[in-house]
């Protein structure tokens, strides 16, 4: 089981504002900032459903590759919330919600680019 993962961000108060945005239909909030003083490192900002982040940002030279995240969530009208407050956020289209057949005949999934291009997912598994 994953218990958290994350990407690199170019522009941290420009994602950050985007992810608080497009993951908010997912019941997902911003939960912990943590300044590179005390990671030691870098600037990170952690959202998820309270009270515990599992999604993590962090401020650096974007993964290259871009990276691929899919938030599983439970129904299909989430997945639509999720696409339409990401776009509205200032994501790219990269699949417009949608069956995926060739997954399984219940995958709904929408998906967009982040300001870095990472590819962000919703995926609803549950039948209509």
């Amino acid at each position: 089981m994953i218990d958290h993962t994350g990407v690199v961000v170019s522009d941290f108060g420009k994602s950050k504002a985007f992810y608080a945005s497009a993951l908010a239909p997912l019941g997902y909030q911003l939960i912990m900032e943590l300044p590179a003083a005390t990671t030691g490192h870098t600037d990170v900002a952690g959202f998820g459903e309270p009270p515990q982040p599992d999604f993590w940002i962090s401020r650096g030279s974007p993964n290259r590759p871009p990276v691929h995240i899919a938030f599983r969530v439970g129904s299909r009208a989430t997945v639509d919330a999720f696409y339409k407050a990401a776009l509205d956020a200032g994501a790219r289209d990269n699949g417009p919600p949608g069956l995926r057949p060739h997954y399984h005949p219940d995958y709904y999934g929408a998906f967009v680019l982040d300001p870095d291009g990472h590819n962000i997912e919703a995926v609803c598994h549950a039948p209509e």
